[in-house]
């Protein structure tokens, strides 16, 4: 029997974007236009999809793209959202800022799925920043997110290309970009070693935008309420590298950044990152089995239903917790999962 079978987790695909992020020598002045100099070489990603993808779901309306560089004492991100409704409603640092239209930041520096960092901007330039331990669907084991924490000696700022909260303005409203600067000081507390990344490492990232649907109400924007519920419409996910679900927190899907110093350098996915996507089939599936049975399982062929796979791993389980493992792909290593959702590369 598959135990992914009717999970939301079974048609998941693994097939992240990457991003080949060059150094930059140039300190630029964080004023959230990304027409100056300092932008000129770093290329933009892709546009934007569906956070179910585009083949599942409607094409986004509007364009989403993001560029970034880095140099030793920050990493550096600029994201234009093509916009004709400017609008936005919150102003306090560590608001829920998905509430309003915004655009969101994603990183974990080790890529195990725990530890890893999320921001929120809106058009007003209004923060949430917050550390997640781990994902939500694994909060039986804990709190997740540590919402008072900040990142210390960031740098955002926003730029209006239209005028903002004006409905008669919206025929001439071209969008908005956002540039935040994220200093290693503070990022680099989840990083392998926490440490900074150097040359030809890589992280795992990704970008998001909330787009709620709106009308103008008493000459102001306002969410459009559907009739039959008598709240808003949900809003519209569309983010850098889709993950198939309605759910960012899957950093197992998140896309690649490339650290590099060369302009024409490329990146492609290390295979123990393909075997690390075999061993989370194993988490999904471990959760589901421990459901119907209250335990875990230790023959993989059970626990994929007999269906062919790449891998051949070793599980361990005791009453409460299992231990997941193949060997890296130049043998000196494991990579490893367990019953909390971590999975890494040991050596």
């Amino acid at each position: 029997m598959n135990y992914l079978k009717g999970t939301p987790e079974e048609d998941l695909e693994f097939k992240p974007r990457s991003y080949v992020c060059r150094r930059t020598f140039i300190k630029p002045e964080i004023d959230g236009r990304l027409d100056k100099p300092f932008w000129k070489d770093a290329p933009w990603s892709d546009e934007f999809e569906d956070i179910e993808w585009n083949s599942k779901r409607p094409k986004p309306y509007h364009r989403t793209r993001m560029k970034m560089l880095w140099d030793d004492e920050f990493l550096y991100i600029g994201a234009y959202l093509e916009e004709d409704k400017l609008w936005g409603t919150l102003t306090e640092r560590d608001s829920v800022i998905f509430n309003d239209n915004d655009f969101e930041i994603f990183i974990d520096p080790d890529g195990d799925t725990h530890a890893y960092y999320e921001f929120e901007v809106n058009a007003l330039n209004t923060v949430w920043d917050l550390l997640l331990i781990k994902p939500y669907r694994d909060a039986n084991s804990g709190p997740c997110a540590v919402n008072g924490w900040d990142i210390s000696g960031m740098k955002t700022a926003v730029h209006i290309d239209g005028v903002i909260n004006d409905p008669s303005a919206a025929p001439g409203n071209k969008g908005w970009s956002v540039e935040v600067a994220m200093p290693w000081k503070i990022l680099k507390e989840c990083a392998a070693g926490g440490k900074k990344p150097e040359v030809h490492d890589y992280w795992r990232i990704n970008f998001s935008r909330v787009e709620w649907r709106t009308e103008i109400k008493n000459g102001k924007y306002s969410k459009v309420i559907n009739p039959e519920t008598g709240r808003s419409y949900p809003e519209d996910n569309w983010i850098w590298s889709p993950i198939g679900l309605v759910n960012m927190h899957y950093p197992e899907l998140w896309g690649f950044i490339y650290f590099t110093d060369c302009e024409n350098d490329v990146f492609v996915i290390p295979e123990d990152e393909k075997l690390k996507w075999e061993l989370r089939k194993i988490y999904y599936m471990e959760k589901n089995y421990y459901s119907q049975h209250g335990r875990y399982c230790t023959d993989y062929s059970e626990l994929c239903g007999g269906e062919a796979s790449i891998i051949n791993p070793v599980i361990e389980a005791t009453s409460s917790m299992y231990e997941a493992y193949v060997r890296t792909t130049d043998g000196k290593g494991r990579i490893v999962i367990r019953q909390d959702g971590s999975c890494r590369i040991e050596r």
